[in-house]
Parts: structure tokens; sequence; C-alpha cells
């Protein structure tokens, strides 16, 4: 996690400045038209991850003053860990009390849609106003044909890495397949600059490196009919190849949450390692001299390709979900709306440097992902991203196999050594089918 001071802040706050006025006055927004208006009296609560870039959290909230300034709606913000998000969420959607707003995890709100006010008004409004919404935006958040939540965005996951480092060990750059990219880290091993990947249950890091793996190799939890298949070759032939690529890590990687792979970067104990932006704009901001060295010599790569031969990441989507006991569902509706306004989201977006990538395809012009080249490849993320479940659909089933990381312990536990390919993706069908109610 990193802090960034009011100053800091400020400086960003150039590029924002630009970004606010990025799509003039209406040339995007002319057909949109928003109506709705606050409930006499509202107030509201509002649940959000914790920050990993403390620019995000500034103007998250200095957002909502001005949105207080102009409702009149109070509102409180509070903010969770990252791995008690889920389960907080979950009990307010089964008790019936709680937060109004609840900005969650990936498909959450697929694990309780009746409780969820109908947001169809929210997103269609901003779909059209900006641009439209990438693919992957409506399958997390869209249910029977209505939105069930908006997408906020999704802190894109990319491999860090020390230039030095893979140079020394003989590359120019990370390669793009997978044969390649285990030399690199069996030549940064031997250099004494071993990788790291989180294989904890961490929300985002170990989810996205996980499903990267299984997918690049073929494999999928389930395919397009919802039929549980990740007991197969191809499952089988990515964990054969993620026992030699964990014996290139760190050890402790099978403890590791979100923040673990953050510090072992920035400490030099790993040359290598999947995360967001955050790493790189911990460096940049450090009062340590050593530390800033290192924003000079890391950068961004995308994940290898496999035998698929496409793209075949997954990143943390955040969706804005409305509960249905809220007392103020028009206030609710009309803070999501605001927060997603170009007058917002810009200088929000560039003060989290490009943490959270855009939902909306207008937000592609932000000049913060063009301002520093180490964080353009960060921008698409949402564009080329595949969901959780994919190829099957988002609901209970799907939501229940993601929460209790049933990917993620399949591949930790052939990396630890309990159990060889084999048996952990047969563990795994087992596990994903009483979800599925094989």
């Amino acid at each position: 996690m990193i802090n960034i001071t009011r100053r800091d802040t400020l400086k960003i706050g150039a590029g924002a400045a630009a970004g606010a006025t990025l799509f003039g006055t209406g040339a995007l927004g002319a057909e949109a038209k928003w109506e709705s208006k606050p409930e006499k009296g509202a107030s509201l609560r509002v649940l959000r991850p914790a920050k990993f870039v403390q620019g995000d959290e500034t103007l998250w909230l200095e957002n909502t003053k001005k949105f207080e300034a102009q409702t009149g709606v109070k509102v409180r913000v509070d903010s969770e860990g990252w791995e008690d998000l889920r389960p907080k969420s979950a009990v307010a959607a089964n008790v019936g009390k709680g937060p109004d707003i609840v900005y969650g995890w990936y498909d959450d709100a697929h694990q309780y849609p009746e409780k969820l006010v109908d947001v169809t008004d929210v997103a269609t409004y901003l779909g059209n106003k900006y641009g439209g919404w990438f693919d992957v935006c409506k399958k997390y958040g869209m249910r029977r044909n209505r939105w069930i939540s908006v997408p906020l965005g999704a802190p894109g996951s990319k491999i860090n890495y020390r230039i030095s480092w893979v140079k020394e060990a003989g590359f120019d750059s990370v390669p793009r397949d997978l044969p390649g990219f285990l030399k690199l880290c069996q030549a940064l091993k031997a250099k004494g600059h071993p990788a790291g990947f989180a294989l904890g249950n961490a929300v985002g890091d170990a989810n996205g490196w996980c499903h990267w793996l299984v997918w690049s190799h073929g494999g999928k939890m389930v395919d397009d009919k919802d039929n549980v298949v990740i007991n197969s070759p191809q499952t089988v032939a990515a964990l054969e190849y993620v026992k030699e690529l964990y014996a290139t890590f760190i050890p402790g990687t099978l403890s590791w949450l979100d923040p673990s792979n953050n510090k072992a970067f920035l400490d030099g104990q790993v040359g290598l390692t999947g995360n967001g932006i955050s790493i790189y704009y911990a460096a940049k901001t450090s009062q340590d001299p050593a530390i800033r060295r290192i924003a000079d010599d890391m950068d961004h790569a995308q994940y290898p390709i496999g035998p698929v031969g496409r793209p075949t990441e997954v990143n943390l989507v955040v969706p804005a979900m409305i509960f249905k006991y809220s007392k103020f569902p028009n206030a609710a509706k009309d803070y999501i709306r605001f927060m997603m306004e170009e007058e917002q989201y810009a200088p929000w977006a560039t003060a989290s440097i490009g943490y959270f990538s855009h939902p909306l395809a207008a937000y592609d012009k932000l000049p913060i992902w063009t301002a520093d080249p180490k964080h353009t490849p960060y921008r698409d993320t949402m564009r080329t991203m595949q969901w959780t479940s994919y190829s099957g659909s988002l609901g209970y089933a799907s939501a229940g196999v993601l929460a209790d990381f049933v990917m993620v312990n399949m591949v930790a536990s052939v990396c630890s050594g309990s159990k060889s390919p084999k048996d952990a993706a047969a563990e795994a069908q087992k596990r994903a089918e009483r979800y599925y109610k094989v």
C-alpha cells in the first residue's frame, strides 16, 4: 500500500485537470440525460475496498464532498480490507441491513441478484454518454437483460519486472510465450532474483495469475453450457507447467496475500511478479532514494500467451451494488452516476495513476495512459480481459466457486507438493460440482 501527500495529488492533478475537460461540453453526452433526483432528506453509507494507492482515496473522498455539496445528501464512506469485503457484503445482503452501496469484487452481484436494486437506468445513461461499456462489463453487470451492478473499473494485473535483472538473466524483455517465460524465471532464479506470485487466498493477485495459467493452456472451470470441465488434459498440462515455474519462486508464496508481493518487490527480494501498477507508483513516490531508483529500473508487460494463442487474463472487477433495503435508492443511483462522470472520474483515475482501468470506451483517451509509457500496458485491461467463469455464465454457482478459491487452491496444492496435477484437477472438479450441483 502506498502513501501520497496532498501536494503529490495536486501535481498529479495537472493531468487530471486536462482529463476533466477531455470530452468537451456535451460532445459525447448530447443524447444522454439523467433526471433522477435523490430523495428528500437522503443519506448514504458506502462500503468500498481499502486503498492500495492513496490518490484513489484522496480523490474519492473529495468527489464525495462535491456530491454532498451539490445534492445535500450526506455520505459516509467506509473502507474494508480486501479479504474481508466480500463476506461483509454477503452478510449485509442476507440480513437486510448495512451499507446502501457496496463496491465489491468480481461477480459478487450474481451471488444475491434478488437483493439488489435494478440499475439499468444508470448503466444505460453512462454507456450512452461515454462510448459504451466493454463486453466484460456487461457480463459482470447484467443478469437476464437488466443491470444489477455498475462496474467502476478493474485494478489490472501485469507482469512487473526489474529491467536490469532481466537483462542480467540474458533477456531483453519478458517473453510472450510460456516456454520462454519459464526460461526467464529460471535464469532470474539462477542469478539470485527469483520470481514470486501469490498462492494464498489473495482476492486479486492469486485469482489473476492462476486463472491466466490454466486458461492459457486451454483449461476451464466450466464450458459454455456450465458443465464443470476443470479435470481435463489441458488443466493437467497447466499444473505440470506450474510445478516447474514454482521452482523459480521465492519461499513463502503459499501464504502470500495481495500486499505480499508489493513488499517483496520493493525490498529487492523478487525480480518479477504479477501485480497492478501500485508497485511502480510506490517506488516513484518513496522518500527513500534507493526505492525511487527501482521505479527507473522496472517496467510492465502483458502475461505470456499459451497454446490457446490469445490473451487469457482476468482482472479484479469492482462492481457498484445498491441493496434493496436502502431507504434512498435514487440517491444511491445518483452517487454511482456522479462518481462515473468524467468531471469526477478523470481526476480520480489520474490521481490513482491508472490503478483502476476504466470500463467505458471514451476513457481510453485519458492522458494518464500515455503520460508515462509504463502506464500504457494497463489501459486496455477491461477491453481484453475474460470473465472469471469463462466460458460459462455468471451466477450463484460461479460466484461460489470463485469465493471458495477453487482455482487458486488447485494450483497451490500442486505447488506445495500436497497433490499431483491429476489429483489436484480431480479434487477441483468435485469442489466445483458441489456448487453446480452435478
